[in-house]
């Protein structure tokens, strides 16, 4: 099981543990690449069924948090795990799992629960059920309009729609089977009570714009969690490693190598 994840490592340093979002692939993270590897040991992770990662018998949260671990701890065992979106669930599983393996967690528009109910702020349970309808009509459709809402209100939303479209396209489409299975993570999975108990150093970098993620998570975040580390990038929506990149990799390397 352990060969089915591809993973691509480069630079020196510290061992960072990158988890790319719903629908994508590790290239997400090229970007950071030259700014992030003279510090850093970069482990970027297709997750199951997504870029050149093969698909798992069983894609339930856990199943995908301990195939990744496995895969990671033949490159170290002492590591920062950076999850962004869906990428960020797998991240605080793997830390609630295996807490002796993860140095630090830093969660990158993320939510522990994503669906959004009468205490905790998320995205309409509408809007997930209709993405989840419109996948089995048109996959490719649907995740060309998952990209266009993370992009959506960031000051270069354009740009970064057509750069989040170019990293998809740089490797083999996702799995629909794992497309449909990460869908089902962001509209059933609840890690509240794993933020509650983290061990680990946490931060939580969140886009001011995003509508996926809204920035009232951080509240959310924090009355779950006090000691757990908001930043709020002021111009960015769902990807702030895009917008603001050279800020991300600049508070990355400042909060990550102490």
């Amino acid at each position: 099981m352990a060969a089915a994840i591809h993973i691509e490592s480069v630079g020196q340093g510290r061992d960072l543990v990158l988890l790319h979002g719903w629908g994508l692939n590790n290239a997400v993270w090229q970007g950071l690449v030259p700014l992030l590897s003279p510090y850093f040991r970069l482990h970027m992770v297709d997750l199951p069924g997504f870029g050149d990662s093969e698909q798992l018998p069983q894609q339930d949260l856990q199943s995908i948090a301990n195939v990744v671990a496995a895969n990671i701890s033949q490159l170290t065992d002492d590591a920062v795990w950076l999850g962004w979106s869906m990428g960020g669930l797998v991240a605080t599983k793997v830390a609630s799992l295996y807490p002796e393996s993860v140095r630090q967690l830093v969660l990158v528009a993320s939510n522990p629960k994503f669906t959004e109910s009468t205490e905790w702020h998320g995205i309409a349970p509408d809007m997930l059920a209709q993405f989840i309808d419109a996948l089995g009509q048109d996959f490719k459709k649907t995740i060309d309009r998952f990209l266009a809402i993370q992009a959506m209100g960031s000051h270069s939303a354009k740009q970064d729609i057509k750069q989040l479209r170019a990293w998809l396209r740089a490797k083999p489409l996702p799995q629909p089977e794992a497309l449909s299975a990460g869908l089902d993570l962001l509209y059933n999975e609840d890690l509240r009570r794993e933020v509650v108990n983290l061990t680990q150093p946490c931060i939580a970098m969140m886009g001011r714009l995003d509508s996926l993620v809204p920035i009232k998570v951080s509240h959310d975040l924090l009355a779950l969690n006090n000691e757990i580390n908001i930043l709020e990038f002021k111009q960015s929506s769902h990807a702030p490693f895009v917008t603001e990149k050279e800020l991300f990799a600049s508070e990355i390397i400042q909060r990550c190598l102490v």
